[in-house]
């Protein structure tokens, strides 16, 4: 039997934690991010029906994130008070019946202020976990703790292609509901199911988990104790500190960068591969698949490799800069659709490796009230790149019939983002 405080004491402490919530939070986000991104497959069919132009489709796919925007940081505010179980429970329950409430959006006013309501409930989830995690880990084990959290993005897009897929092509028409209804309504009740399990499943803090011995529960308390009196030592946070300091601007900027490309390509994929590739709605399920495999493996690599270096500020640097070069090569004019097809691939892989690796530099920086509120304003300032993003695409390609601008801008926005991570982080560019 080890004893209690040492090293494999310790690693077996973690363990248990690990397999305790981060299964679970990980098949949340899933969910999460099927219900923010379902409309893109959905576009294929809806956008006929409702009679919606490129640029209506992209605003109300964009709009979501302005109700993330106002609501993101109240919210991550209150789950300090009143804890995550009961904070995420009920934020779950919600988004998964607006969600499948989509189904009923008659036109672009329907469609808008559907979206705009899924945006403002689902914005305490994701910030709200990123907060969540530091009442667990300390910075050591965080980072893997996200990138294992953020990995359900690309493992979303292995599960619900081919689902929406089939959904599209063989429940059109079925009980007299379109496709596209049928897509709304199947991937959105889960999230309420899910939510409804989560008053019952999580546990708030180390302290209140009855699956812990007494000595594991004080071996993280003193580890966090232990990081909080560090971080004090260098200046102290409180809840003004996190807006005061001009790195959490600048984050702000870079996470708006990554945003605007991960959405520029999530909600608009499907349509890329209806135009280049193949019509059939199954097809175009399967062939999303594609890009979500290889980022799990590039995430994958990246992420032990970040963890086994320590280093982080070159690796998102790299990854932002990989997936600017491959947004750019797919704009080349008159590049074949697999070529295109290969290239944003890479760039999806670059987006979401540079994604996961992020999330480990604003919370080095920030503890307690100061980490709540700047988690969620970073968060907040660089989702509204999600309400951006969709919306310029769907605009250049109203009038442009192209994708061509939009690639190019995307490619921008990802250099720029590698730039000025570079900046921001130089100081502590041996640790960072």
């Amino acid at each position: 039997m080890t004893a209690p405080g040492s090293p494999s004491s310790e690693a077996a402490t973690y363990s248990r934690i690990t397999w305790r919530l981060m299964p679970y939070l990980f098949a949340c986000y899933i969910l999460a991010y099927v219900n923010r991104v379902n409309v893109g497959f959905a576009k294929i069919q809806m956008q006929q029906d409702l009679r919606m132009s490129d640029a209506v489709y992209g605003l109300g796919a964009g709009i979501f994130f302005i109700g993330y925007f106002f609501f993101e940081v109240p919210s991550n505010m209150a789950l300090r008070k009143v804890g995550a179980r009961r904070l995420l429970g009920p934020i779950m329950i919600v988004w998964g019946l607006v969600s499948a409430a989509t189904m009923f959006a008659t036109g672009a006013t329907s469609y808008y202020i559907l979206r705009f309501l899924l945006g403002a409930v689902e914005s305490g989830f994701f910030p709200g976990v990123i907060l969540y995690l530091t009442f667990w880990y300390t910075e050591k084990h965080r980072v893997r703790m996200v990138a294992i959290f953020s990995s359900a993005i690309p493992v979303s897009g292995v599960l619900a292609g081919p689902l929406c897929g089939w959904i599209l092509k063989d429940l059109n028409g079925v009980a007299h509901l379109a496709g596209w209804q049928w897509l709304f309504l199947v991937t959105g009740i889960p999230s309420s199911i899910a939510g409804l399990a989560t008053l019952f499943y999580l546990t708030d803090k180390p302290e209140q988990a009855h699956w812990l011995r007494q000595d594991e529960k004080e071996l993280v308390l003193k580890r966090l104790h232990e990081e909080s009196q560090t971080k004090k030592g260098k200046g102290g946070h409180s809840l003004m500190d996190a807006f005061r300091s001009p790195a959490v601007w600048w984050l702000g900027l870079v996470y708006f960068g990554v945003i605007a490309g991960n959405y520029g390509i999530g909600f608009w994929l499907p349509q890329v591969i209806k135009e280049t590739l193949t019509k059939d709605p199954v097809a175009i399920g399967w062939l999303f698949v594609i890009p979500s495999v290889v980022t799990v493996i590039g995430m994958f690599f990246v992420g032990r490799h970040s963890d086994s270096t320590g280093e982080r500020r070159w690796h998102f640097a790299l990854s932002a800069i990989v997936a600017a070069c491959a947004f750019a090569a797919s704009a080349i004019p008159g590049i074949p659709g697999t070529v295109g097809f290969a290239a944003l691939t890479l760039a999806n892989t670059g987006v979401l490796c540079a994604f996961a690796v992020f999330w480990s530099l604003p919370t080095k920086i920030l503890s307690g009230a100061a980490a709540a509120a700047g988690i969620a304003w970073i968060n907040s300032v660089g989702n509204l790149a999600g309400y951006a993003s969709p919306h310029a695409v769907g605009a250049i390609r109203d009038k442009t019939h192209s994708m061509t601008l939009a690639l190019l801008a995307l490619a921008a926005a990802m250099l720029i983002s590698a730039v000025v991570s570079l900046y921001v982080t130089r100081r502590d560019g041996r640790r960072a």
